[in-house]
């Protein structure tokens, strides 16, 4: 089932989301519609505050770009319970994001190139892994959504202040986007 995506301005994207445990009701129901949602709106990455959930689950697919990156054919996970544990702030990178919960919007977001993250995958085994390269660019955008942050809060003082004014209009429902959405009422 496709589900809506809420936009910038939905008090859910500004919580701190919940780990969740294995018997949370209908996972691999939620899953599947997370991806079917991602897959509509033609995003990479999908946080479950983004569909009014305020619990740590993540899918990522990005083998949308494996033409432009091989190395992601067939790369297509659920990250649950994620946090970044540690980030390696001496190599970092500047690139555009946008974000299905920002339609209109992309910036230039400085990032660290290499994380270190735990979660667990669909079927509750745990992960430890440093992650490198546009996966982890990906995944901290993602996993910002779960700490209540987008990727707008990232952005210079000055870029900021020059999107006010769109992100006031998305607040009040002026935008475009070929998506299911819920705003904030």
């Amino acid at each position: 089932m496709i589900l809506p995506i809420y936009i910038y301005g939905q008090p859910v994207l500004r919580k701190v989301a919940e780990d969740i445990t294995p018997d949370y009701p209908d996972l691999k129901v939620l899953i599947n519609n997370m991806y079917e949602t991602l897959d509509s709106s033609n995003g990479i990455g999908l946080a479950a505050p983004q569909i009014g959930l305020p619990i740590r689950l993540v899918v990522i697919d990005l083998d949308v770009l494996s033409e432009d990156f091989p190395e992601y054919k067939g790369f297509r996970h659920a990250f649950i319970n994620a946090h970044i544990l540690e980030r390696d702030e001496e190599n970092t990178d500047s690139s555009e994001e946008g974000c299905l919960s920002i339609p209109g919007i992309n910036e230039k977001v400085v990032r660290p190139t290499r994380i270190h993250v735990k979660y667990m995958d669909e079927d509750f085994n745990e992960h430890d892994e440093w992650i490198e390269g546009y996966l982890a660019r990906v995944m901290q955008h993602e996993f910002d959504h779960l700490e209540g942050t987008m990727f707008v809060d990232r952005v210079s003082p000055l870029r900021k202040n020059m999107i006010a004014g769109k992100l006031k209009s998305i607040i009040k429902g002026n935008f475009r986007a070929a998506y299911r959405t819920k705003i904030r009422r």
